[in-house]
């Protein structure tokens, strides 16, 4: 098989429309992936799966020719590592779009109570959310003051003991 050098970095379609292609489907799926909640408890975060998933793509059509050249799917994965950077540069330097960007921690438990209403939001179960204790040391309720579910997914948890509260 003959490599054509001479078009290998040609673009059969305008940087500037991959760039608006890579931007649409980003937000597109950052919304949908925002919207949809953090139902996988321990997970990784939103934007860190949205990136994986894109840039695979991205990539996998660059390396096959779906594209005409290996340039387009560089245009397409560059644009797609500009808005991962620029959404965590936008929650570091602008904390108040924190709440539009990234979800916010969410009480599952307060003083030894399940937080109903929160998990019920979360759709984690009573189950799911005392096996999450459990991996964490945790057998009863009255031994957390607080437990969290992060933006990543993650549990946190504030132990109560003997009249004094600890993190864990």
């Amino acid at each position: 098989m003959d490599v054509q050098w001479d078009t290998l970095f040609q673009f059969g379609v305008a940087p500037l429309e991959l760039i608006i292609r890579g931007t649409l489907m980003y937000w597109f799926i950052f919304v949908a992936l925002r919207m949809a909640g953090r139902r996988d408890l321990g997970s990784l975060g939103i934007s860190s799966i949205l990136l994986l998933v894109l840039i695979s793509e991205a990539a996998s059509n660059g390396m096959s020719a779906n594209y005409q050249s290996v340039g387009e799917g560089m245009v397409l994965v560059g644009t797609l590592f500009f808005w991962s950077v620029f959404v965590d540069r936008v929650n570091y330097f602008f904390p108040a779009m924190r709440g539009l960007l990234s979800p916010e921690r969410i009480c599952l438990v307060r003083d030894g109570v399940m937080q109903k209403r929160s998990m019920r939001r979360e759709y984690i179960t009573e189950s799911e959310l005392m096996a999450e204790l459990r991996l964490k040391g945790i057998n009863d309720l009255a031994e957390v003051r607080r437990a969290y579910i992060e933006e990543t997914g993650e549990v946190s948890v504030q132990r109560r003991r003997r009249g004094r509260e600890t993190g864990a």
